[in-house]
């Protein structure tokens, strides 16, 4: 796996003050573990951004706060992102024991040419990231799926086919769950005109039906 190299500083400003944070280029953040207080920093945004898009949810990240004599190993946890401009609002880290399995999403990324797909099958998807078990340092960054293997109508490849070191890495998913398969095009539905009634004309293209006329009120 790739591991990536993250520096912060300890936070200050909580709350509603992290605005002022914010409006200098930086972004809130907080370290937490199962043995170890929660801490309060603060990273540039623009290098931040950079990290996370490269190191995803298993990418391992060094992360050195100012004044710690060890870096943190970590794993972005989670994130809040402004919805309209994307500018980061907060980070979670976990910090990870290298020497204890933790769990993480892997995306999947299909590779290869199906004869299927390629003879106008289309190629279903039903997963596109499956989660994982593994130390920090052997998380991979992601799982290939091989769609040659797909010459046919129904052909699927299940969750054991995955090319991954099961020694090193365990699926939590079961063997027979289904990753990728194939299916016939969707078929376009036809409208049939609605039948015109004997001695009725039927209307001119673009010519909107006549409507009965309403009965006469009685008096």
């Amino acid at each position: 796996m790739t591991t990536f190299e993250l520096n912060a500083a300890k936070r200050t400003l909580f709350g509603r003050k992290t605005k002022q944070l914010r409006n200098k280029g930086l972004v809130p953040a907080n370290i937490f573990g199962k043995k170890m207080d929660s801490i309060a920093i603060e990273l540039e945004s623009n290098i931040l951004l950079d990290t996370m898009r490269k190191a995803g949810e298993t990418g391992l990240i060094h992360l050195k706060v100012k004044g710690d004599d060890k870096a943190h190993p970590v794993l972005v946890s989670g994130y809040a992102q402004d919805p309209v401009f994307g500018k980061m609002l907060h980070v979670d880290f976990h910090e990870v024991d290298l020497k204890q399995k933790t769990t993480a999403t892997v995306p999947l990324h299909a590779v290869g040419e199906s004869e299927a797909v390629s003879g106008g099958l289309i190629l279903a998807m039903m997963k596109n990231e499956v989660e994982v078990e593994a130390l920090p340092t052997d998380l991979p960054d992601s799982i290939e799926v091989d769609i040659s293997v797909l010459k046919a109508l129904g052909d699927g490849i299940h969750a054991k086919d995955l090319k991954i070191d099961r020694s090193k890495v365990t699926l939590m998913i079961e063997d027979e769950e289904l990753i990728a398969t194939v299916q016939e095009p969707a078929k376009e539905e036809v409208v049939e005109a609605a039948p015109v009634a004997e001695g009725e004309a039927a209307p001119a293209e673009g010519e909107a039906k006549p409507e009965a006329a309403a009965p006469e009120a009685k008096s």
